[in-house]
């Protein structure tokens, strides 16, 4: 008779495949999922240290910097212009109706256009850029890409980022900064608007309290802020538009994503920024 064969052992699931092509276990692939969101933060501050030396690089994309300024524009000024009325009429009512119960009516104009101008009027700005342009510039490029537009380019040895998102991100900079002045003018004229006709404030207590609050460096930076604002826009959507995944629905993903990150970064940006000019500058009469 002969000897009985041994039996083997059943082997593990994944075993036939073991190695580095066997398939990951739960402990293997939390790491990586951990480490996702440093490795796009990473990859989006790389993007924003390249396109902050292309812009210094020649050739310069003139052509190209002044449709894309006439279009972000073109789909900003007037949206911006309307919310604006608004946002300094709810300031100039709720800062109002403070001063009312606190005895300080009088410093209602300052109070109201100092809110404005600080904060509002670049916040505005920025989430109309982000929603409308920075949208706009999202898709576009996202659709380049899933054609294999960029590919094609950097084939033939042309820069995606030189040609395509500098002067898309820059753009977004000049418009912010200058629709951040449009803004500002309105805003405080619908405030005063309101404080004058629904609160039955005074003109010159509106305007002396102004004066006497207000200096030149909440202007600077109110510029600053739009400035900043405008480039983490114009960063955040060229970036996602260059990296969509999933083909034609990726790139509608791409443009959710796109506005939701610019928010939550302007939201932060905005309270270090401000945080750090309280403590330099100091208030006027102090």
């Amino acid at each position: 008779m002969t000897a009985p064969m041994p039996v083997r052992p059943p082997e593990p699931p994944g075993a036939d495949t073991a190695g580095a092509a066997g398939p990951r276990t739960p402990e293997q692939r939390s790491p990586a999922r951990l480490l996702a969101p440093l490795r796009e933060t990473g990859k989006l501050f790389s993007l924003a240290g390249t396109v902050s030396r292309e812009i210094f690089r020649r050739p310069f994309q003139v052509r190209e910097l002044i449709e894309q300024f006439w279009f972000v524009a073109s789909v900003t000024i007037l949206p911006a212009a309307l919310v604006s009325i608004p946002f300094g009429a709810v300031i100039a009512l709720q800062v109002g109706s403070l001063t009312q119960q606190l005895g300080a009516q009088s410093f209602t104009g300052g109070a109201s256009v100092l809110a404005v101008i600080q904060q509002a009027s670049p916040i505005i700005v920025a989430l109309l850029i982000s929603g409308a342009a920075g949208s706009a510039i999202c898709a576009d490029l996202g659709s380049r890409k899933i054609r294999e537009e960029l590919d094609a380019m950097e084939v033939m040895g042309v820069s995606p980022v030189q040609r395509l998102v500098v002067p898309r991100v820059l753009a977004t900079m000049l418009v912010a900064v200058l629709l951040n002045g449009l803004v500002s003018v309105v805003g405080t004229l619908g405030g005063y608007f309101f404080n004058v006709m629904l609160q039955h404030g005074t003109p010159g207590a509106y305007l002396a309290s102004f004066s006497a609050l207000a200096q030149l460096p909440d202007l600077y930076i109110s510029e600053v802020k739009a400035l900043i604002f405008g480039f983490i826009a114009g960063i955040v959507a060229a970036y996602r538009g260059l990296n969509p995944r999933g083909g034609p629905k990726g790139v509608g993903d791409a443009v959710n994503q796109s506005v939701v990150i610019t928010f939550m970064l302007l939201f932060f940006v905005n309270m270090v920024l401000t945080a750090i000019y309280l403590q330099i500058v100091p208030a006027k009469g102090s």
